[in-house]
């Protein structure tokens, strides 16, 4: 049973993690830079970590830039506040992203830029062929766990979470993060910090602060805020890793909805 257990934290926070940290930090804001071996480290760490629910950095970036952009208006890509629920907001979500790696959708020229792109792992990653074979390999898992290591029978109602890993943390961090907690700066738009020490989500539900100050590495603003992956990118800024970038403090304000839509 705590195999079981020690796998899934470990993949939900091994998987948060190249979310945070190279899917946005990295591919759409370029908050540090890091060099070409480090990047391809990070991108096959973040296809592994994210296997079957792989998402692509150049799509992901493309998104997140427009979701700051419309933030909660209605070409927001992930907005709860124009979609009936969280399942029809990632749904919604799933389409524009499909279109995007797809190619079918024209992107604005201020999005589609400044990304790391690496072919061969994109197409890996989104072949069908990777994603039920990394789905296959978390159910042999839990089949073996619950042959040998006595693993009780509700465990498996944790592998659509694997299946999905990246979608859930993608829903859990827009859902929540534009409806539930509260707002240190007015954004004009709906965003707000939903916890104060973001252990849960490594510290992505802190989207208020994000949006005011959206190319700073430390989310948290005030001195009761705790951003786990911070501390993480001062370590790796020490180590030489990554060479962390001058934040500019002064983001002017998004204007308002109306004017964001036209």
């Amino acid at each position: 049973m705590y195999a079981v257990l020690v796998a899934f934290f470990g993949h939900w926070y091994l998987s948060l993690f190249c979310q945070t940290f190279f899917l946005h930090r990295y591919s759409a804001h370029k908050m540090f830079t890091m060099n070409k071996f480090w990047e391809k480290f990070f991108y096959a760490l973040t296809y592994i970590s994210q296997g079957s629910s792989y998402l692509s950095p150049r799509a992901y970036a493309i998104l997140h830039r427009m979701h700051h952009a419309f933030s909660d208006t209605e070409k927001d890509p992930h907005s709860p506040h124009h979609t009936e629920n969280v399942f029809t907001m990632m749904w919604k979500t799933k389409d524009i992203y499909n279109a995007v790696v797809q190619r079918k959708m024209k992107v604005e020229a201020r999005f589609d830029r400044d990304y790391p792109y690496w072919e061969k792992l994109e197409k890996l990653g989104d072949s069908w062929i990777s994603r039920v074979g990394w789905g296959v390999s978390y159910l042999v898992f839990y089949i073996f766990a619950f042959i040998y290591l006595d693993m009780h029978w509700a465990f498996f109602l944790l592998l659509p979470i694997h299946f999905l890993m990246g979608p859930v943390h993608g829903a859990i961090v827009n859902w929540s993060g534009h409806k539930y907690g509260y707002q240190n700066f007015d954004n004009r738009d709906e965003s707000k910090n939903s916890l104060i020490f973001d252990l849960l989500m490594m510290g992505e539900l802190f989207q208020n602060n994000h949006h005011k100050l959206p190319n700073r590495a430390n989310f948290g603003t005030k001195w009761f805020e705790f951003d786990p992956t911070y501390p993480v990118i001062k370590l790796l800024s020490w180590t030489k890793i990554i060479k962390l970038r001058e934040s500019k403090v002064g983001v002017e304000v998004p204007a308002p909805a109306h004017e964001r839509e036209a």
